[in-house]
């Protein structure tokens, strides 16, 4: 019976690990805090991804970064907190629109990573979700450029947080200097009235188990 459940285990794994690999995901074998360069019109940010936390968004944000989907996109999002006395920034959002603010490929939505441990805090970076619902994320990502408690689990679903800025915190502040407003196109505020683009994104050297 013993014997059974083993290959039946095997089977599974093995099943599960071809399906990845067949839709073209990516499976980090052996570190569980890859770094990426996230590499901007303003100037490069560095981040590190927490896999022990939070694997699933993890892959996912690596999916598109080994398939070149984040090329040319943009931060379309830089908003304030508006219920802040302080004039704190609130997020920086972005890797779903190019240049124009035309919306970009999006793989399947994956599931919420929120009670992961891991908080909203400055200079995390967490996936965005849509509309409300908490397993709708893709490939927008977001940078939380204050302690954002609200946006933790509590009663209900958070926004998984799946790294940290390990450098180019200043990056992040010259990017909050952007000029911004509605944008018709996409029906949103915020936006940046001049692009700030996201050239690209490359994976660096990760910490080994």
């Amino acid at each position: 019976m013993k014997k059974l459940l083993i290959t039946l285990c095997l089977l599974c794994i093995s099943s599960h690990i071809f399906a990845s690999n067949r839709e073209g995901r990516f499976v980090q074998k052996d570190n569980l805090f890859p770094r990426v360069k996230i590499i901007t019109s303003v100037g490069e940010i560095v981040v590190e991804l927490d896999r022990s936390r939070a694997p699933i968004t993890v892959n996912n944000f690596l999916t598109y970064v080994v398939n070149g989907d984040y090329k040319n996109s943009v931060f379309h999002r830089i908003e304030k907190d508006q219920y802040s006395e302080l004039d704190e920034f609130f997020v920086i959002q972005g890797g779903g629109y190019d240049k124009d603010y035309d919306g970009l490929f999006q793989r399947k939505p994956i599931f919420n990573e929120s009670g992961n441990g891991l908080k909203n805090d400055m200079y995390t970076v967490a996936m965005a979700y849509q509309d409300n619902e908490p397993h709708t994320a893709t490939r927008q990502f977001f940078f939380n450029m204050k302690d954002n408690d609200h946006l933790n689990p509590g009663k209900g679903w958070g926004f998984a947080v799946f790294g940290n800025v390990m450098e180019g915190y200043e990056i992040l502040d010259k990017i909050t200097e952007s000029e911004t407003g509605f944008n018709e196109k996409i029906g949103y505020n915020f936006v940046p009235k001049k692009p700030v683009m996201i050239f690209n994104v490359e994976i660096l050297e990760a910490t080994p188990l």
